[in-house]
């Protein structure tokens, strides 16, 4: 028993220290973390989806790749590049100031539709930018959603880029208030009372039933490849100039939403630059981790959908996905 363990283990050896141009797809140097994706699929209660992709040496893993995610928040990152694609056309500024009306105040994560209920205030085009990204502000994101020219702007941006398999269809609002069973006929009409008065005359049968249709929806869904390509084109300068590149990283490594989730397992001041996303069954965490002693940084974009479990448990799934990618490369290096 013990001579065969300790073949196994040069075996490993030797796979994961094999040339950095080598993709997993010939070796199957990485065929060990699916293995540990099966295990953390049932950890998450649902069903998990993985993109990995180191960019220094290229190597690539997907777990079930071509599968639709619901990207409930983590679709930002793609308003994000559109909006600030439009500032580098000049068609917008970042020191633009924007007034918020009683209709841009929306239900769901956020501080916007708690503090600032009074007519008359102003925030500049970076100010919702960050609070889209950093705290997750969905009355910030719809505003942002509009500035960056809608849904069919954002994926057309995607499909310019050659990103298929992830897409916008609809406001931080809509997406809330199909989950939830509220009717929105004017989203560009209905202020947060108005959600709330119509979201509480709803029976527990009417949430259950809305619930369970949005599940199977495909609406605002990405693959794993997609958002790993997405992020992978951020980080190459691909899809903006090196200021808003920059700009754009600096925000998502400040992120403060979902300390358990990539970053759950990771050391502390290890460096995430990422986006997190939670609805009904599903919880996501997309980023990109540098890793220490000059390894490297890795993207890493974990799916989470239909689960059963609570939350922590969920991003306990996530974290342990992390933390198996953050050794694999980190020890590989």
């Amino acid at each position: 028993m013990l001579k065969i363990y300790i073949q196994r283990c040069l075996g490993l050896f030797l796979l994961l220290f094999m040339g950095s141009s080598i993709l997993p797809a010939q070796t199957g140097a990485l065929n060990y973390l699916e293995k540990e994706f099966v295990r953390f699929e049932a950890l998450s209660g649902g069903k998990i989806g993985v993109g990995i992709y180191h960019i220094e040496s290229q190597q690539e893993l997907y777990f079930n790749e071509n599968e639709a995610f619901p990207m409930a928040s983590s679709f930002k990152v793609a308003i994000a590049v559109q909006l600030l694609r439009r500032v580098e056309a000049k068609q917008l500024r970042l020191d633009s100031m924007i007034t918020l009306r009683p209709t841009d105040l929306h239900p769901g994560s956020g501080t916007l539709s708690n503090l600032f209920d009074d007519p008359g205030v102003m925030l500049s085009v970076r100010n919702l930018l960050e609070l889209m990204l950093l705290i997750s502000d969905n009355s910030a994101t719809d505003i942002c959603l509009r500035l960056a020219g809608g849904s069919e702007a954002v994926n057309n941006m995607l499909s310019v880029n050659g990103i298929e398999g992830q897409h916008l269809d609809r406001s931080t609002l809509k997406l809330i208030a199909d989950y939830v069973g509220v009717a929105v006929t004017n989203e560009n009409a209905m202020t947060f009372s108005e959600f709330n008065k119509l979201a509480e005359k709803l029976t527990p049968e009417q949430q259950k039933r809305a619930a369970e249709a949005f599940s199977k929806d495909r609406k605002d869904t990405s693959t794993p490849k997609a958002m790993t390509q997405l992020l992978l084109k951020i980080w190459k300068g691909n899809v903006l100039n090196p200021e808003n590149t920059k700009l754009l990283l600096d925000i998502m490594y400040r992120c403060q939403t979902g300390e358990t989730r990539i970053k759950g397992f990771l050391a502390p001041g290890i460096r995430v630059a990422h986006k997190t996303g939670t609805i009904g069954g599903t919880t996501n965490d997309v980023g990109i981790i540098e890793l220490p002693d000059k390894a490297g940084n890795v993207i890493v974009s974990v799916f989470v959908k239909d689960s059963t479990k609570e939350i922590p448990e969920r991003e306990k799934a996530i974290a342990h996905v992390a933390r198996a990618v953050y050794d694999y490369f980190l020890y590989k290096h």
